[in-house]
């Protein structure tokens, strides 16, 4: 099968067997995100983990420094003055049970969900729609609290999940690509970092193994961990 014209450019500009310096891969994926939109700029850090043991999982919420790019709808479930909190702090949806018959009859207009712990009985019926979309609510990423507004307020401002997949792998935003240069190596630290504070007692050996970064429609950029600062 022939490549197409804009195949051949990523040939020619990428060298898939060169592991970049991370400012130098970062610049070239930049360059190369040339869509009519602005393309979003994405990292993948290949760890040294088993998911499948539980004490090898690596999962947790990191505030980029300088935000995603993106509009984030919040979905919260909550009654009373805590429902208003969630209103006045820039929630798009807000409910419970209307919430619930909403998102069971298949509408989920919401990109993170957030709940007040008392509000768990009813969120748990969600589970096998909100669970394999990775929105079902949870204490330890902070999603289920009674600080409500500050968890909307987070959720718009940057705040990003990460979790590791079967493979060993964790996907993350760093932006988009008419972000500047060092606001995007500023959220590729930050999330690098928190990734790396999360590293479970139960790994063995080397943790950071790969890392690459691409853009929305480009190619993948390979990264040289060691320009990473990351002693593993």
């Amino acid at each position: 099968m022939a490549m197409t014209k804009k195949a051949k450019a990523f040939a020619a500009a990428v060298n898939r067997d060169h592991l970049y310096p991370v400012d130098e891969a970062i610049a070239l994926v930049k360059s190369l995100a040339t869509a009519k939109f602005d393309e979003t700029i994405e990292v993948s850090f290949n760890l040294g983990v088993d998911p499948r043991h539980a004490d090898q999982m690596v999962r947790g919420v990191v505030t980029l420094p300088k935000g995603t790019g993106k509009t984030v709808r919040v979905g919260v479930f909550a009654r009373g003055a805590k429902a208003e909190e969630a209103k006045a702090a820039g929630a798009d949806v807000v409910g419970a049970e209307d919430l619930l018959e909403i998102v069971q009859g298949g509408t989920i207009d919401f990109d993170r969900c957030i709940a007040t712990p008392d509000m768990m009985g009813l969120v748990g019926r969600l589970g096998k729609v909100l669970g394999p979309k990775g929105l079902m609510p949870n204490p330890k990423l902070g999603t289920v609290t009674m600080n409500v507004g500050e968890a909307v307020k987070a959720a718009k401002g940057g705040q990003i999940e990460y979790r590791v997949e079967k493979a060993g792998i964790i996907h993350g935003i760093l932006g988009k690509a008419s972000f500047g240069q060092d606001d995007l190596r500023a959220n590729f630290d930050a999330l690098l970092d928190a990734v790396v504070k999360a590293k479970p007692t139960g790994a063995k050996g080397k943790y950071l193994l790969k890392v690459a970064v691409s853009s929305s429609m480009g190619p993948g950029v390979k990264v040289d961990p060691s320009s990473t600062g990351v002693t593993n």
